[in-house]
């Protein structure tokens, strides 16, 4: 039985939709054996497939076939999650809380503090050191 990967990862419950499942996979957030791959590539057993999800990479490797969505419980039986546990402590790492004192009074800030606010939350926020582009 041939299972395209798009189809696969939506019948493992990886993705909710096969579109976003193929989506995925074209804008190389999947990788199967450490290299892209496109949505129609052919899943075979003891493949490992990876998915980019911020802030944590997933990995799970296929077990067995299956080509139509299955119940969660099912799950298990075609493909284990052997996510790294230093992967998924990026899940539960704690934010910084970041607290801007202003004068009682002050009105609401100006363009130019706006834009220094701004920039000091991308700075903390949105800093995932991903250098692909």
């Amino acid at each position: 039985m041939d299972v395209r990967l798009d189809k696969y990862l939506w019948a493992v419950r990886i993705f909710k939709t096969r579109s976003d499942a193929a989506e995925a996979v074209r804008n190389n957030k999947v990788t199967v054996n450490g290299s892209a791959a496109k949505p129609s590539r052919e899943v075979k057993i003891g493949d490992q497939i990876a998915v980019k999800r911020l802030p944590a990479i997933f990995t799970y490797k296929v077990i067995d076939l299956v080509s139509s969505r299955q119940p969660a419980k099912n799950v298990p039986s075609y493909c284990i999650d052997i996510t790294p546990q230093s992967e998924l402590d990026k899940l539960v790492a704690p934010r910084e809380t970041v607290f801007v004192f202003r004068e009682r009074g002050a009105g609401r800030p100006t363009k130019k503090e706006r834009r220094d606010l701004d920039s000091l939350m991308d700075g903390i926020f949105f800093d995932d050191g991903d250098d692909d582009e």
